[in-house]
């Protein structure tokens, strides 16, 4: 199996190019990053809803079926609403994020205190939550910005995401020239 993984490690050569292609665009135009990532929501909720729509029309789910068609709907309309009003839809997400990011900083807060009985002096939980917290009261005051830096974020994630993606590759590179070169010597 390893062989098989190894013998196409250029593949993983262009994941990791195409991350850092998605980082330069999310770092050079975040605009455009926002609404390409909330287009491609809308075309992930159309899919889910298309496809729980057919499984409803199956009659799979039994006397259910309309729960599955329901999903199906909102799932459509969802996609419909995304694709008509992108830049509205960019900034619902971007307050979805913020209340996300508070609602989550709350729960680290709390637990990070509850691990303070089991883990003598554990602060870095609780700063995590602080941290997730005012962000996201930071994203609420100033929506724009917070667009932005939501950019950025998946930027930052797309650019790490890609070197690692590289050098993987490198590596797989490698260790298949290794296993070539002991298969010839055999």
């Amino acid at each position: 199996m390893i062989e098989a993984i190894s013998s196409r490690w250029w593949v993983f050569l262009l994941r990791g190019i195409a991350a850092l292609i998605v980082a330069a665009v999310a770092f050079t135009k975040p605009g455009a990053a926002l609404i390409a990532l909330v287009l491609v929501l809308g075309f992930y909720s159309f899919v889910i809803g298309a496809l729980a729509m057919a499984v409803a029309a199956t009659g799979v789910a039994g006397d259910r079926w309309w729960a599955l068609l329901l999903e199906g709907i909102v799932g459509i309309v969802a996609a419909l609403l995304i694709w008509s009003w992108p830049v509205a839809s960019a900034i619902a997400f971007v307050y979805f994020v913020a209340a996300w990011l508070i609602l989550s900083g709350i729960v680290q807060l709390v637990a990070g205190f509850r691990l303070r009985d089991l883990i003598p002096n554990e602060w870095l939980y609780i700063l995590s939550g602080v941290i997730s917290v005012a962000f996201g009261i930071w994203v609420f005051r100033s929506p724009q910005q917070g667009a932005v830096a939501t950019a950025f974020l998946f930027g930052w994630y797309f650019l790490i995401a890609g070197i690692l993606q590289i050098g993987f590759a490198l590596r797989l590179r490698s260790f298949n020239t290794a296993v070539i070169g002991k298969a010839v010597k055999v």
